[in-house]
Parts: C-alpha cells; structure tokens; sequence
C-alpha cells in the first residue's frame, strides 16, 4: 500500500484550529462529517479510500477535537471547507463526502466554488427543513444549553439509526451516543441553529458528477427526497442501503463503502442507462459488496 500519513492533530486552517487527519496518496478526497460527528463517524471508509487517494477528514469547528471559534453558521462553515481545501490538499481541488449537515456545507460549496470541487458523494443528503423540523430543532438546541449533551444523546442514537442495523452491530448505538456526548454544548447548539436557518443551495448550479446514498430507514434523507434531490442535479446517480438509518457508514460500512469507492474510482457516466450498483444475491461471480441495492436512473445533461 502506497501511503503517506500525516500526523493528526491541531492544525491552523485561517484563523482556526481544526483537528484535521490525512492518510493515502493519489487524488485528494475531503470527508466532512454532519451534526454531532467527528472524524471518526468515516474510520470504516479511510483504509479503503486512502489505497487510491489521499484522504483529509476534519473535525470542523466546535466539534470533536476543533475548538470553538466564533459564531458558527452554514455560511462559515462552507468557508472552513474551502480554506481546507486550499491549504490542505496536494491540488487545492478535491473530492467530496459529506453527510447530514456535511452535505449541506457540501452543496453550498459546490454551487459556489466549482473550482474546488471535483466528484461529490452525499451521505444522508439534506434539504431546507419543514418548518416543524426546524421548530424541533431549535428546541433541541435550547435543551442541550440547558442540560447538556446527555440529554439528546440516547434519544438521537435510537431515532436516528436502524433497528436492522443495531442488532447486526450491537455497537452501532453507543458509538453514535459516544460521539454526541463528546460535543461541546454551545458549540452542538449552535449547529442545530445554523441547521434551522439553514435554506437550500441552487442544486442547478452544480456540475459535478454527484453520488446521493440513503439508508432504506433514513427518516431525515428518504430514498423520495433523494429522487427529488437528483431531478435538479445534471448526473446524479442514486443508492439505498438496506435496513439503514441516518448513520450510513457506521450501520452499513461494507455497503458505504464499496459503494463510495466503486463512484469514485469511475470515469463516466453513461447517459440514459442505468448502471448496476449490485448483486441481488451474493452469486459466485459476483464482485460487488453492495447487495440489494436500489438502483435509480443516471442522467447526464446534454
């Protein structure tokens, strides 16, 4: 294996300290986690991609390792994304993968800075709340200032993840639990509210080649947001995870995984076909890991 590792830690991206890891060598790729990840939520990726690419996972600000710094809002969250790009990467161009509200800061980016930005994979990917989302979610920023993490921890890591998922991987609940009451309060609050206020970025505008994956159980990303999603991208092409939640890659990391480095590893995609993203069963033959997939129309623009 052909890789460079880079020490992790603090490092000084602008004017902030981001807790930022990179591993592997060929083509940058740039993983940016959601509300109440890490790093760490990507781990079962990181081997796989770093054999092809050079793999940058942040802690982006107020989360995990990264200190608070200043408000925190959509707006400086995307150009914490850009300045990590720039000083960070071999090519100051990269790769994306995003999940939850890492899809959002993904897509904000991608619309604006085109010249960033290469192949786009989006994990759970979201949209503008309904109002009663947001109402939620400005409420369950307003309980965590009161009470802490410990309040929403066990109640998130129970919603939010699959049944199917938690009895295949008795850990699944409490590594999410983990990472929630790991997060710094003020700083969690604060991306809860940025996530409310937070209005959808013009989908028209990026060209890039996108991947949009859901879990089959995703109450926050349904497979029919997904389907609304990619009729206002140029390429997108679609995957659903079996008896996933909203933690795709700790829930179904064989099926995540295959599947973000099978994307990223092509070249094309062909117009008005469909492209076989997996085995129905597991065949003799049979090369893929991502069994009983859903597989939706790829569209490329004219």
């Amino acid at each position: 294996m052909n890789t460079a590792t880079i020490a992790p830690g603090l490092t000084t991206v602008g004017t902030k300290q981001l807790f930022v890891e990179t591993t592997g060598s060929g083509p940058d790729v740039v993983l940016v986690h959601g509300l109440g990840g890490t790093t760490s939520f990507f781990e079962p990726l990181v081997a796989s991609l770093a054999e092809r690419f050079r793999v940058t996972r942040y802690d982006f600000t107020g989360h995990g390792r990264s200190p608070r710094a200043g408000e925190l809002t959509l707006e400086s969250l995307t150009a914490e994304l850009a300045l990590v790009i720039e000083s960070q990467t071999a090519a100051g161009q990269a790769h994306l993968v995003g999940h939850s509200m890492g899809t959002l800061i993904v897509q904000q980016l991608a619309s604006t800075r085109p010249d960033l930005v290469q192949e786009v994979v989006m994990l759970g990917p979201f949209r503008e709340q309904a109002q009663a989302a947001k109402d939620a979610t400005r409420a369950r920023a307003a309980l965590v200032r009161e009470k802490g993490m410990a309040a929403i921890a066990d109640i998130v890591a129970n919603a939010a993840t699959a049944d199917h998922a938690a009895i295949g991987n008795p850990l699944v609940r409490p590594f999410v639990r983990e990472l929630l009451l790991g997060q710094d309060p003020e700083a969690y609050a604060q991306a809860c509210e940025a996530l409310a206020a937070a209005t959808n970025p013009d989908l028209t505008a990026i060209k890039s080649k996108v991947l949009l994956l859901t879990g089959s159980e995703d109450k926050v990303s349904t497979p029919d947001s997904n389907e609304a999603m990619a009729a206002e991208l140029d390429s997108a092409e679609l995957l659903v995870a079996p008896g996933t939640g909203h933690w795709t890659v700790p829930e179904a990391p064989d099926f995540v995984t295959a599947a973000v480095v099978d994307f990223l590893t092509s070249t094309t995609l062909t117009p008005s076909t469909k492209k076989t993203c997996a085995c129905s069963s597991a065949s003799p033959g049979c090369q893929s890991r991502r069994q009983q997939s859903i597989t939706m129309q790829i569209r490329k623009a004219p």
